[in-house]
Order: structure tokens, then sequence, then C-alpha cells
């Protein structure tokens, strides 16, 4: 009885990776993985954007295709799940609402996770600041990146409010949560070549999983129109 209580308290570690996955590709899905054998999380939510601050919505296809996109690709990972919060939510799907509600009164231990792309941007994002008072952060770095300068490593407004910590080679944020650059594997693929080599009438074979390939052709998503 006792081993059973201590079993349905532990904490879990949860990652959450937010972005628009139009579509989804062998990217996304790598670096997931890599991040979670890494820290060890029990989970990984991939949650869809509705509609992104930062990207031109002529750009991006309807929410249902890239959610169900989503689904299928990750539908054979045991770890990885999904969460239609930023879909269901009205307006523009801002990280710090995500953040509030799925940190807010939690026992979990939560890490959101992005790539350093969106990282050098994150002065733009709402309430930037607050975002690292609610849960760990992970940015998927490229390889070399560990020869970059330590105090180069942040946007010039964050370096007030972190340590780093030489010993363990993390960014301590002023509430105690980490700031992690990990390397990972790069796949020079991007949702961009993605959709212009669909437009071109190209093969995407190998550069997303075959669930989004047969979905992408089905349905006749990102064809050049006219």
């Amino acid at each position: 009885m006792k081993e059973k209580m201590e079993k349905e308290t532990k904490r879990k570690k949860i990652g959450l990776f937010g972005g628009t996955f139009n579509p989804i590709h062998l990217g996304h899905l790598r670096g997931a993985e890599e991040i979670r054998e890494t820290f060890h999380l029990d989970e990984v939510i991939f949650i869809p954007s509705a509609i992104p601050p930062h990207k031109a919505m002529e750009e991006i296809i309807d929410a249902k295709h890239r959610l169900e996109m989503v689904r299928l690709a990750i539908a054979s990972n045991p770890y990885f799940s999904i969460s239609e919060i930023e879909l269901s939510r009205p307006g523009k799907s801002y990280s710090i609402d995500t953040l509030r509600h799925f940190c807010g009164g939690s026992t979990d231990t939560f890490f959101f996770i992005l790539g350093g792309d969106a990282f050098v941007e994150i002065e733009t994002w709402k309430d930037f600041q607050n975002l690292f008072t609610l849960c760990h952060f992970i940015v998927m770095a490229r390889p070399g990146f560990q020869k970059t300068p330590i105090a180069s490593q942040l946007p010039g407004s964050l370096t007030p409010d972190f340590q780093y910590d030489l010993e363990k080679k993390v960014w301590v944020h002023l509430s105690g949560y980490h700031l992690y650059l990990k390397e990972i594997s790069f796949l020079d693929i991007s949702s961009t070549k993605v959709r212009e080599l669909v437009e071109r009438g190209e093969s995407v074979k190998y550069l997303v999983p075959p669930e989004t390939e047969g979905y992408l052709q089905k349905h006749g998503l990102y064809r050049k129109k006219g």
C-alpha cells in the first residue's frame, strides 16, 4: 500500500514542446526524443499553436490539419502526447498563458522545450521575463554551440536575472529554475523547406514521417494553387 501511494505521488518530469508544426518533420521528432532521453522525461507534450504571434497566418494551414499530422507522427512513441490547449483558447497563442495553464498548482516538474532560433527572439515574446519564473527551459542548440563564449549565450536583457553554474554547466534563474542549452543532432530540415518542396511537386520522403507524407498527399496540402 505504501509503495502504491509513493508511486501515485511521484513527481513526473514533463516536457512541453510548443510550435506551429507547419508541418511536423523528423527534426522536431528527433530533437524531442533526444531531449526526453537526456533529461529522463516521463512525457513530452506537443502543443500546436493556433495563431502564433510571430508568423504570417497566410503561410499557415488550418489548425485541424496540423493537429492531425502531429497526432499521426507521434502515435508510435509511448512517451509523446499532444495537447489542444492553444487551439481551444481564443486569440493569439502566447507561451506565457500555456505555461501558466500547465505549471500553475501542479506538483509535476515542467521543462519548456524550444529551438535555438526561437530562443534568440525570446525578448519579443509576451511577458518574456516572467516565462522563466514558471518552469525550467531547454533550448535545443546546434552542434558546436558549446564553443560559444558563456557571456554571449543569453540575450542581453536576461543576463541580470541569471547566473551561470560552472560546475553543472547550466544557467540558474533568480527563481531557481534552470535554463539548459543542450546540443542535439542537427538535421537540416525545416517546415519551410518541406512546404517549398511540396509546392514544387517534389518528394519530402525521409524529411517527414511516412504518416505526415501520406496525409499531405491525401489532402493536397501546401500545393501551389492555380
